[in-house]
């Protein structure tokens, strides 16, 4: 991908230019060590750092011209400064990259819980009815055959841009993506014109970056706010806040719930660990997701799928019945030393952990044991929340390390002891090491009981001072069941 440096500043406001405007640019950067001959960097403040420091590093590795977005700094030779603005970067990308959003059918999917789910009901619905189709998930990236891990839920603007056109080159004609509430609020989707917005619901999460419960909401309602009139944007009424969503979207408005009236209204006729039989607008089926919360999941994807007219409603119906879980998600593991059951789960928020273990209660007649941690750098105020919840509904719990990352990983343990009361302390140990803590998950339970591991699911690593060391909780598990 080639353009001259005219052709992007087309889109901005330039104030002082010193380098030529022919000049060829071969990709846009924002991180100075990822630099390569031809390409443009762009230097940006961030929240834990500034690109401008990087300026040298960048010329040293090649860029063939530097966008200084800070306007107070002395322009040089090589730099072309330039007057900050809302959406800049998107701006630049969707030219650079020939506007491929515009070209393909962007659904986005936002919300505390549930967002993972969805899109991968719908990538695979979309794929299974013939269509060619991109994933941009918390778990991975999928373009047109390939496929690699996430670092993000939603990339970096540029990198989002590049690719929505990988996306486009492969061939494909849908992307299904999450939008996370940093995204929105860091404008990492700026430029993407999105045909279909979805909001599952929204819980206690982040709020050591968002501050306050509002400002999280309100930064969700933005994304809505964006949308344009030829999109749709579908809510569940279910969530006290789903209404609140859509309130100055200029999108087609669309509801989908179990309990209030809606567009799209869905039942619970039975549900068990091998699956749920559902009702949506009086047709049934029966679908192999698991839990209550997943009848909200395949229902959105539903909504979705009728409303973008991917195929007929009665063939959709029959593409959603063969979709399966993503990985770590309610993902079920027979202990077999035990003839016990094991689930491995991503719940990491208060919400996601007691939809988790309602579910499981309702399913087991056994003991129910819960290995669970919090993740360190994160949102503190939830860790005695969701101690108290796992205590709640559970026999036995092991408070244990989840990601520590920079934090003491028996400070987290201890903030999340005071949510345990003096009545449940009894049911409740302490193991700082996961491994150690899984294994003692295995040892506890006896035939027809049930142990969930929380909060990492599909992650393959656990991050302590930093350093990702691999780390499989469903590796562990298994290795633990057959001793």
């Amino acid at each position: 991908m080639v353009k001259k440096l005219s052709d992007l500043l087309e889109v901005t406001d330039v104030l002082a230019v010193s380098v030529d405007l022919e000049t060829e640019i071969t990709g846009l950067v924002i991180d100075s060590r990822k630099v390569k001959p031809g390409d443009l960097f762009i230097a940006i403040k961030g929240g834990q750092s500034d690109g401008h420091k990087y300026l040298d590093q960048a010329l040293d590795n090649g860029a063939v011209a530097v966008l200084v977005t800070d306007g107070r700094l002395e322009v040089e030779s090589e730099m072309i400064s330039l007057r900050w603005e809302d959406g800049l970067l998107g701006k630049l990308a969707n030219v650079y990259y020939d506007y491929p959003s515009e070209q393909l059918t962007v659904i986005g999917i936002t919300g505390t819980n549930g967002k993972t789910t969805v899109a991968t009901i719908l990538y695979q619905a979309i794929v299974a009815s013939g269509a060619k189709c991109g994933l941009i998930s918390t778990v991975k990236v999928i373009i047109g055959e390939d496929e690699y891990p996430s670092e993000l839920t939603t990339p970096d603007v540029l990198t989002l841009h590049r690719i929505h056109f990988e996306m486009l080159q492969a061939g494909c004609s849908y992307v299904i993506m999450e939008v996370s509430s940093h995204a929105i609020h860091q404008q990492r989707i700026q430029g993407i014109e999105f045909d279909c917005g979805i909001f599952t619901n929204i819980t206690h999460d982040h709020l050591d970056y968002h501050n306050h419960f509002s400002e999280y909401l309100r930064v969700k309602k933005m994304f809505f706010d964006s949308l344009e009139p030829e999109a749709v944007a579908i809510t569940n009424t279910d969530d006290k806040n789903g209404e609140v969503m859509l309130q100055n979207t200029k999108a087609k408005k669309v509801s989908y719930a179990l309990k209030q009236g809606s567009d799209y209204k869905g039942k619970i006729l039975s549900s068990t660990l091998e699956g749920l039989h559902l009702e949506f607008n009086s047709i049934e089926a029966l679908f192999r997701l698991a839990g209550n919360f997943n009848a909200y999941n395949l229902l959105a994807a539903y909504a979705c799928l009728v409303e973008l007219d991917v195929a007929p409603q009665d063939e959709l119906l029959t593409l959603l019945t063969q979709v399966r879980p993503p990985e770590g998600r309610l993902d079920v593991i027979r202990v077999m030393s035990k003839d016990a059951l094991a689930i491995v789960d991503y719940a990491h928020t208060p919400d996601a952990l007691a939809n988790v273990l309602k579910t499981i209660k309702q399913m087991t007649s056994g003991k129910v044991v819960t290995v669970v941690g919090c993740g360190g750098d994160r949102d503190k105020s939830k860790r005695p929340k969701m101690a108290a919840i796992a205590a709640h509904f559970s026999d036995q719990v092991i408070l244990t390390s989840d990601n520590p990352r920079t934090e003491n990983p028996d400070a987290i343990l201890d903030q999340m002891e005071e949510g345990i009361t003096s009545e449940d302390e009894h049911r409740v140990f302490r193991m700082t090491q996961r491994e150690k803590a899984i294994k003692m998950g295995v040892m506890l339970v006896e035939a027809g009981d049930v142990l969930l591991v929380a909060g990492k699911g599909h992650e393959k690593y656990q991050e302590i001072n930093g350093v990702r060391t691999p780390f499989d909780d469903k590796r562990k598990i298994m290795e633990f069941s057959i001793r």
